[in-house]
């Protein structure tokens, strides 16, 4: 009796604060009226959060639409569900550790997801967008690890997108510069993050979200993103606040190409692999069809360029010009963003085959890497090893994109090491402790249940740390707050501290910045 009143209480609470629910066995249905129609969302079991989930945010990017700039979302007649995710963008089976919940992939794809405290329509809380990784190849908001739940739940709305992606999402062609009306082509997965970001301008305050108050966040790729939308004047106004998780547009790890270069190789591509070039034949031509022939690309083939549009100039001169959105930045890396094995190839790990690989790799050079990233014992190979393979693929990039906001950003930077050694699974059979890339996620979004894991106390413990981290930094512009370790800004005047989230989290110094200064004098 008690339970039931409780429940009419909150649905009472609801609708004075201007959400419509109906009562369900399992949870309330919620409903909220956006400038395109009504969504039903559903509350949790548990009353504390309300999801909608496959909301649509442009109009599908099929037939015609294939290929050009998002495009504005129909209106449509009565109650439209938002209670399960929508078909993740086209994409193959690229990595392993990606699980999905979603019906599959289709170019019918341009959705996001909103995750909010129940009973906040009117409370004006702060929004943290997420944007995925994946190599700009793959990915979905539907993960497990990715849900907004846990977060919401601390006080601020969550809102997850998918965006095109590979040969769907950054494909050039001569006739879609005539067409777009800016004389450029590609990008269209990152205009489909604007459009994304637009809607949360328009419609998030009908969730109970501030549209002035919008963190973006990403991991992988999607800090990549994060990066080029701070360095973008189309996503100008549209964002307050930047959070980077391991990787940034100024290193060589998804390297912006020029578009008269990216437009020469796609139309090779679709010569070759597809048999056509003219447009209309490509557009034309089965989804399936054009993303087998992908797949025989390398799969980071297809990605972000400097189209002269979404991007004016490389992001690196945006941010040396100071060109790009002054808003405080979160950001940092995890300890084994690479392998050892990426340095060392079929070599044993001692000093010898080390010494002998880094003067092989970095000739006249050697001695200076050998003097930075030493190695002595076969531990010591494989540690300094995994330092540079992961400062090359991830660190260095990360590293630059602070220095960079640092020096001409105008804003507060916080950066951060993820060196949190993940327990290993009861079969991982010859596996290695370490804190490898993308292993973040699910601390910060407190869904450490997501992966089969014998996770301690002390995960769980930082678990919290992080997200409260997050959504602290989303509020405010700064982490920190009641019961957290101290978490200072990274500056030049306080020997650039970082916090290590570890077991125990603490703030200090950078300990390996002649590591990157270094990076940056060869770059």
């Amino acid at each position: 009796m008690a339970s039931t009143r409780m429940k009419r209480a909150l649905v009472v609470l609801m609708a004075n604060l201007g959400i419509h629910t109906c009562m369900a066995q399992a949870a309330a249905a919620v409903q909220v009226r956006t400038p395109a129609g009504l969504l039903e969302g559903a509350l949790s079991a548990d009353g504390k959060v309300v999801s909608f989930e496959g909301v649509p945010y442009a109009a599908p990017p099929v037939g015609p639409l294939r290929w050009k700039a998002p495009q504005p979302l129909a209106p449509w007649n009565g109650v439209r569900k938002a209670t399960v995710f929508a078909p993740r963008c086209m994409q193959g089976p690229i990595y392993p550790d990606m699980v999905f919940r979603d019906p599959g992939p289709s170019e019918d794809c341009l959705y996001l997801n909103v995750w909010a405290p129940a009973g906040s329509a009117a409370a004006k809380l702060p929004v943290m967008v997420w944007i995925h990784g994946g190599g700009f190849a793959a990915g979905s908001t539907s993960e497990p690890r990715q849900d907004g739940a846990a977060l919401a739940a601390k006080g601020v709305l969550v809102v997850s997108m998918n965006y095109r992606l590979g040969v769907f999402g950054f494909f050039n062609h001569p006739d879609l510069d005539k067409e777009s009306g800016h004389k450029t082509a590609g990008n269209y997965g990152l205009l489909d993050q604007v459009a994304a970001l637009q809607w949360v301008k328009t419609n998030i305050a009908a969730f109970g979200g501030d549209p002035n108050n919008v963190t973006i966040f990403g991991e992988s790729a999607g800090s990549f993103s994060v990066s080029a939308l701070m360095a973008s004047p189309l996503s100008r106004g549209l964002f307050a606040r930047a959070i980077g998780e391991s990787g940034a547009f100024f290193g060589d790890l998804l390297r912006l190409q020029p578009h008269a270069r990216a437009e020469k190789a796609d139309g090779d591509f679709a010569r070759s692999r597809l048999g056509v070039t003219d447009l209309a034949a490509l557009r034309a031509k089965p989804a399936a069809e054009i993303m087998a022939a992908a797949l025989q690309e390398d799969h980071l083939r297809f990605a972000p360029i400097v189209d002269g549009y979404f991007l004016p100039e490389d992001v690196s001169s945006i941010y040396f010009r100071g060109r790009q959105a002054h808003v405080p930045l979160l950001a940092g890396w995890n300890r084994d963003e690479g392998d050892y094995r990426t340095i060392l190839l079929d070599e044993q790990p001692t000093q010898a085959n080390y010494v002998a690989r880094i003067r092989q790799i970095f000739g006249d050079k050697a001695d200076s890497i050998l003097s930075l990233y030493q190695g002595g014992s076969a531990d010591e190979v494989k540690r300094s090893a995994q330092d540079l393979a992961g400062d090359q693929r991830i660190g260095y990039s990360t590293w630059k994109w602070l220095e960079a906001q640092l020096t001409t950003g105008k804003s507060t930077v916080y950066r951060y090491a993820f060196d949190q050694t993940l327990p290993l699974a009861p079969d991982a059979k010859g596996a290695e402790p370490s804190a490898p890339h993308a292993a973040e996620i699910d601390y910060v979004f407190e869904t450490l249940a997501a992966r089969k894991l014998p996770w301690r106390p002390e995960d769980r413990e930082l678990s919290g740390i992080m997200s409260s981290y997050w959504t602290n930094f989303a509020k405010t512009g700064n982490p920190n707050g009641p019961g957290l370790p101290e978490w200072p800004a990274y500056q030049r005047k306080d020997d650039f501290q970082v916090i290590r989230l570890t077991a125990d989290p603490a703030a200090e110094p950078d300990s390996h910045r002649e590591r990157y200064l270094f990076l940056d004098a060869n770059h």
